[in-house]
This record gives structure tokens, C-alpha cells and sequence, in this order.
């Protein structure tokens, strides 16, 4: 599957050994997939130990998109799946690899851009980042040893995409304009300031954890660019009327 073929992005986020890194890019091509992006390398880019373990995969490496956030790195994506094995607070659809990818392809052949975040090797994935995903993927192992080392997660995800693919429908115009995630991040960031001169996130310390459910609603919402343009309306005429105050007749 060459560039430019319709497919998932896979975003390595924070990855903390060039070896992980190469063995990632060769389970992507193994399975034809080679839209690899990854955010803040721990040791830097390009990595000498990434195009060692990659082989025959380092045209990946040299075409990878870098980036410092996973906001940087899925912001044209319409749809994104965090894969993680630890059970999180946050409410989202859970999916297999199979469900998802088979999701993806169907997403995919209606023209939607999607991503699939995978976690540094030793933490995995943080609540921030798990926040801007749609859906959960959770890969059945052993609840008694449930880390996945980087490239076998991707070798799995990718294996499961190579299945999908294979009975994906024709390519479809999209129904709707579905928003990108960096006009979602826009959307909730205008709110969680607009929110926060109102004094909503209160009392201080629960403002954090406030905030990103706040941000993980605004991830499982199926927004398209018309909805997120209307909410920053609705936003800006409340804002305008709060800033007149009152009429004559005290109500506002």
C-alpha cells in the first residue's frame, strides 16, 4: 500500500527507545501501512537505532511527521483511537484491535482522516493525551502481565488494519464535514477560557481533572466543521451579552 493510500496514521507518542521506534516501522510496512508519526522522541530525531532495527522499513523513518504534542501530531484526524491495557476513568467506547480497525476502515471509506495513538513503552499513555481519543482500543491479554512492548502493539494493530482493509467498501463521499481534531482542541479551548473567566472550575484543585473531562467530552462528541463553527457562536453571542450586562429593565 503506497503513500497516499487511504489509511490510519500511527502516532508514537514519546517513544523512549530507537529500537521500539525501528521495530514499529517494520511491523507498519510488513502490513503495507507507512504514515508513521511520532511525537517528542525521548532521544531525539533521527535516531541511528531506529533505521538499524527498521530494515527494509526506513523510508518510513525518513518520511515520518515529528512533532512536539499529540495535539500536533492528530490534528487533521477526524477520528482517533488510543490503544492502552490500563483501565482509565474516562468514559469512552472500549474496542478490540479488530472492532477498531474494522471501525476505521469504514470511517476511512467515507473519506474521514483517523489516527491511532500509541503510548510511551514505560508509562504508557496519559489521561491528556488518551482525552483527544474517540475510543479506547484494549487488546484482551493476560490481566496479570497486560504490557505490550511498541512494535508488537503495532504489529497487531497493523495486522488487524491489513484484515479490515481487505473488505473495506468503496471509497464514498463523506455524509458530513467531519471537524478535525485541531478545530476540536480550538472549540474546547475557547470554551475552558471562557469557563474559566466565569469562575466555573472550582473550588482550584479539582480544575485539572474539571478540565479534562470537559476535553474528553468534547473528543466523544461526533462533531462535523458546521457543529464546531456554531458552538463558538453560541460562545461568542453569550460572551457579547455578558460584557453589555444587564438592559434597562435588568434582564440581560
Amino acid at each position: 500500500m503506497p503513500r497516499g493510500e487511504p489509511q490510519p496514521a500511527f502516532v508514537l507518542i514519546r517513544p523512549q527507545m530507537g529500537e521500539n521506534v525501528g521495530a514499529a516501522a517494520r511491523a507498519m510496512w510488513n502490513f503495507g501501512l507507512d504514515l508513521m508519526r511520532v511525537v517528542a522522541p525521548r532521544d531525539g530525531w533521527p535516531q541511528e537505532r531506529a533505521v538499524a532495527l527498521a530494515a527494509g522499513a526506513g523510508r518510513l523513518l525518513d518520511e515520518a511527521m515529528v512533532t512536539a504534542t499529540t495535539a500536533g501530531a492528530v490534528a487533521d484526524a477526524q477520528f482517533v483511537y488510543a490503544t492502552t491495557a490500563r483501565p482509565r476513568d474516562l468514559v469512552k467506547p472500549v474496542l478490540t484491535p479488530e472492532a477498531a480497525m474494522r471501525d476505521a476502515a469504514l470511517r476511512i471509506a467515507r473519506g474521514e482522516r483517523v489516527a491511532v495513538l500509541f503510548g510511551p513503552e514505560r508509562t504508557g499513555m496519559g489521561n491528556d493525551d488518551i482525552a483527544r481519543a474517540g475510543a479506547i482500543v484494549s487488546v484482551p491479554v493476560n490481566p496479570a502481565f497486560p504490557s505490550l512492548n511498541l512494535g508488537q502493539c503495532v504489529l497487531l494493530m497493523a495486522y488487524e488494519w491489513q484484515r479490515a482493509a481487505a473488505t473495506m467498501p468503496q471509497a464514498q463521499p463523506a455524509v458530513a464535514d467531519g471537524a478535525s481534531r485541531a478545530e476540536v482542541e480550538a472549540l474546547a479551548a475557547h470554551y475552558e477560557d471562557t469557563l474559566g473567566e466565569a469562575g466555573f472550575f472550582f473550588p482550584d484543585h479539582k480544575a485539572p481533572a474539571m478540565k479534562l473531562n470537559l476535553r474528553n467530552l468534547w473528543s466523544r462528541l461526533p462533531l462535523t466543521a458546521a457543529d464546531v463553527r456554531m458552538l463558538h457562536g453560541l460562545l461568542r453571542q453569550m460572551e457579547r451579552r455578558a460584557r453589555r450586562g444587564p438592559g434597562p429593565d435588568g434582564q440581560g
